[in-house]
């Protein structure tokens, strides 16, 4: 984090923090896994009939290169999912281009989700950071190790209700439709420590960033959704 050494970090934030800074750098080091939700969050949440809401290429950067922030500390990819409670093309064009490895959808009961991730795959809830924006969310962000909610004008009540009932840890200053996303990204960066490090081995397509990108490419997208008895099953 040498390039903010001289400067006080808070000074570099625009959005909230609900949890300090140094709590949240200790939860990102146990990080195994990243969960957004969609609507909302990538997006302003409009729809446009099956198709759905698309998302930014700006938030598909700050995705990926949280990513390979996470890979540089450990050597190892983190899971990365979408949990909807819609079918969204766009999410699915999204989650296999950027080669998630899950994306559920139509999942009312979103921590159902969440549980069946983590018993999949052997991680904790408190080692999954979590992106939300609404009432649907709120199952798993009560469980989750980092809540970061995109916040907007319009929840003022509800972002109020997350912050009283400790249901998140940092609140963007920027929504969904304005890249509240790489907004998140790049604070969780920061406070992590190597913010300036990815930058420079992304702008250098290092060795490191190719070894990164070599293995992300290799993760083809599970998609899972209820089945008629309300399992979670392969969609």
């Amino acid at each position: 984090m040498a390039f903010f050494n001289s400067m006080n970090l808070s000074n570099h934030f625009i959005g909230k923090f609900i949890t300090s800074e140094k709590e949240i750098a200790s939860r990102l080091n146990n990080t195994k896994a990243i969960i957004f939700d969609w609507d909302g969050v990538f997006n302003n949440g409009f729809k446009q009939g099956q198709a759905g809401s698309g998302f930014s290429e700006v938030d598909s950067m700050g995705a990926n290169l949280l990513r390979f922030s996470c890979f540089l500390k450990t050597k190892q990819l983190p899971l990365t999912a979408i949990i909807s409670g819609e079918k969204n093309e766009s999410a699915q064009f999204f989650a296999n281009r950027e080669h998630f490895d899950f994306s559920f959808y139509k999942i009312a009961n979103k921590i159902e989700a969440l549980n069946y991730i983590c018993e999949q795959k052997k991680i904790k809830p408190e080692e999954v950071v979590y992106f939300f924006d609404d009432v649907l969310d709120l199952s798993i962000a009560k469980v989750c190790g980092v809540r970061i909610l995109i916040a907007k004008q319009a929840t003022a009540l509800f972002t109020n209700y997350c912050i009283n009932t400790n249901l998140v840890d940092y609140i963007t200053a920027n929504d969904g439709a304005n890249c509240g996303v790489r907004e998140a990204c790049e604070t969780l960066m920061t406070i992590g420590g190597n913010f300036s490090d990815v930058l420079t081995q992304r702008t250098n397509y290092s060795e490191n960033y190719k070894q990164y990108i070599e293995l992300r490419d290799t993760l083809s997208t599970l998609v899972f959704t209820k089945n008629q008895e309300g399992e979670i099953s392969k969609g």
